[in-house]
This record gives structure tokens, C-alpha cells and sequence, in this order.
């Protein structure tokens, strides 16, 4: 039987069939970039950041550097997917007591819904320190912040869509205040989003273009087959890092149990936009849309810290590159 995705359909999802020939499971957009630089008063770039349906179209949760350099959240809607009205002033959030959260930056976010709820996830300042920010919101108006799951330092803060055994499951990378030595996907559990524990490392580093660390990518795909996991993956080379896109299948029961992995990675920086900008040589994936009548994924990703860009697939092409691989 072909491998089916487990959710809703949907019918407006944005879609290209395939033109290029790359032999990976995905191909990109032929309107790539779909932001360009200095996309909204005062922000000079939004790149690695999350689109999920919402209504009769889509919201996103957009990271935008400032032009001082700071990495704000910044709300932004859209009809078809690909263009989308970005509001000019950055999210501005209430704690769960009415008062205002305030945020020292937020940088690589994520968004998944769970019930009527969406919560967002992202890199969040703690005194100083990278750790991550949980958020929820119903309309992309009123943000609640719910505090820092883990401790400084984390990132890659990555909820997936549902309970599973009655509770929450988040997927993090802990790190230390830079970029390495640390480069492990762990799971945390949770019944309330409150507290936190049974933290079990799910995945390290395996194959050489994944060698120096590995990320939590979009919320976890459920499928017929396992959740399926895209996931960033970054080499050490002489002129710099390298950040390709890798992909897992997860027991659907037990999500610490690694079904299969791929030893390619799935896409890597080829395009001018990929490989040159603010940081070269960068695919960063942040966020899918999925399609269950036909099986259709879109992914959106940042690309060299720059621009951000779409990118197609299928559920069996995934599912049989990530075994076959």
C-alpha cells in the first residue's frame, strides 16, 4: 500500500509539479525567492520562519532581521501561499497574567496547531541566553507566552501536531552559547506545556554532510508509516559551514524510536540564493503544508540567512528516498 499522510486536506495548498531534474525527493519553486530582501518597513531580511493554514488561506510567523540586526517575530497573512502581506511592527505578546512579555529577541520560529490552538516556538533570549519561547494563539493577534520549556542554552524548539500517550512532545537541540560542540535532536514530555522531563536523545550526527550538528526542522508530518521528520543537518568545511536538509521516520506510538533515516540528504544549497547572502550556503527548513487526498508537501525554508523560498514534494517520493537512501 502507498504511504498516506495522516491529517486534513488541503485543497489550496501551493504546489508546482516537478521541472527539475536534481534526483532528490525535492524540487523548488520557480518563484524562488518568494521574500526578497528589505521586505517590510524597517526589516532587511525574513528568512527561516512558519506558514501554517489558517482560514480560507495561510499565517505565518516570519523571523525579520531588523536593520540594526536584531531578529524579530513578525506576523504576516496570505491567500495564495506564496505572497504575503508582512504587518511593520514586530509581535508584541502578553503573559498569561495580562502583562507584557518582553521579548529580548526571537529568531527561527515554528508554528503547529494543536485543536484550536496554535502554538509558536522560537529561539527566545532568557537573560541574555538562547533558550526556547513557547507562545499560543488562536488568531495571529493575541500571542499568550508560556514560558521557556528547557533551560539556556536550546534551540530548535519543535512541538508536534498532537498528544501522543496523553501528552505534549517537544523536540529541542540543546547547545551551549554558540554554534557547537553540541549538535544532538532530543524529545521532552509534557502533560500540561507546563512542566517538562523524560528527556531522551533521539538522534546525533551520522552521515558527513551532517557531521557537526543536526536540528529539528517543521512539526513532525503523521503518516501512515511513522512521523516524519525533516530535519536540518550542517558540515564543517575549509571555507565554511554547509546546512542541508535531512529526513527520519519516527514510530507513530513511540516517536523515540527511529524507524528509518535517510544517509543523503534531501536538499542542499545548489541555487545562487542558497549559496550566497548574508550566510552562504544554507537551506533551513521551518515549516510544510501537507495535502492528504494527494499526498502533496510544500516546504518552506530559509535560504543563506537571506531569503526565504518553497520547495515541493510528495509523501511517496519522501518515504522511498528516506528508505532507499
Amino acid at each position: 500500500m502507498e504511504p498516506k499522510l495522516i491529517g486534513a486536506p488541503l485543497p489550496n495548498i501551493p504546489f508546482e509539479e516537478r521541472t527539475e531534474q536534481n534526483g532528490l525527493p525535492f524540487w523548488r519553486s520557480a518563484k524562488n525567492p518568494i521574500i526578497y530582501r528589505n521586505p517590510v518597513k524597517g526589516v532587511a531580511r525574513i528568512y527561516n520562519s512558519a506558514v501554517v493554514p489558517f482560514g480560507d488561506g495561510f499565517a505565518a510567523v516570519f523571523r525579520g532581521d531588523t536593520l540594526n540586526g536584531w531578529p524579530l517575530l513578525y506576523v504576516g497573512f496570505s491567500k495564495n501561499g506564496y505572497t504575503f502581506d508582512i504587518c511593520e511592527r514586530p509581535i508584541c505578546m502578553e503573559q498569561e497574567d495580562g502583562k507584557p512579555y518582553a521579548m529580548e529577541y526571537g529568531y527561527d520560529p515554528r508554528v503547529v496547531q494543536v485543536g484550536d490552538t496554535y502554538y509558536v516556538l522560537w529561539c527566545d533570549g532568557l537573560q541574555g541566553q538562547p533558550t526556547i519561547g513557547l507562545a499560543e494563539t488562536k488568531d495571529f493577534k493575541k500571542f499568550i507566552f508560556r514560558g521557556h520549556p528547557v533551560l539556556p542554552y536550546s534551540r530548535n524548539g519543535v512541538l508536534f501536531p498532537r498528544k501522543i500517550g496523553g501528552e505534549y512532545v517537544l523536540l529541542t537541540r540543546p547547545s551551549d552559547q554558540g554554534h557547537t560542540p553540541y549538535g544532538d535532536i532530543y524529545l521532552s514530555y509534557s502533560k500540561d506545556l507546563t512542566y517538562w522531563g523524560k528527556h531522551k536523545l533521539l538522534m546525533q550526527p551520522k552521515s558527513s554532510w551532517e557531521r557537526l550538528k543536526i536540528g529539528a526542522g517543521p512539526a513532525p508530518i503523521e503518516t501512515s508509516e511513522g512521523w516524519l521528520l525533516l530535519y536540518h543537518g550542517v558540515t564543517q568545511t575549509c571555507s565554511g559551514y554547509v546546512y542541508s536538509m535531512g529526513g527520519a521516520l519516527l514510530d507513530r506510538d513511540d516517536p523515540s524510536k527511529v524507524l528509518h533515516r535517510s544517509e543523503n540528504y534531501l536538499l542542499t544549497p545548489e541555487k545562487e540564493y542558497e549559496c550566497v547572502g548574508f550566510v552562504p550556503n544554507v537551506v533551513f527548513p521551518c515549516s510544510t503544508l501537507t495535502d492528504s487526498v494527494t499526498g502533496r508537501i510544500a516546504l518552506y525554508y530559509g535560504c543563506a540567512d537571506t531569503v526565504f523560498s518553497l520547495a515541493f514534494s510528495t509523501l511517496d517520493q519522501i518515504i522511498n528516498y528516506i528508505i532507499g537512501s
